[in-house]
């Protein structure tokens, strides 16, 4: 399968902040991570087959800095967009 470009909106919630940055700045690359108080937002691009398996890397990837990290994150590409709260997708809208 082919590699697709993913735009991500993510805000980032743990409760261990410090301790989660490092990984999640190290797993986003090109974007952009700003710290208010103890979450933080993304904005980034990936590229990924789908954006279950970018969602479930992302994630699986902060967890194993710390548990107790929450993820609800946006992922567009093509014209759609697909909301995830962790690991569920919780809603498919079509965007343009």
């Amino acid at each position: 399968m082919q590699d697709k470009t993913f735009k991500l909106c993510a805000r980032v919630s743990t409760s261990n902040p410090d301790a989660v940055e490092a990984a999640l700045r190290s797993a986003v690359g090109r974007g952009t991570v700003s710290r208010q108080k103890d979450e933080f937002i993304v904005v980034a691009e990936m590229e990924g087959v789908t954006s279950k398996e970018l969602n479930r890397t992302l994630l699986s990837r902060l967890r194993r800095v710390e548990k107790k990290t929450r993820l609800r994150s946006e992922w567009t590409c093509g014209g759609i967009t697909e909301r995830y709260f962790d690991y569920v997708l919780k809603k498919t809208l079509k965007t343009g």
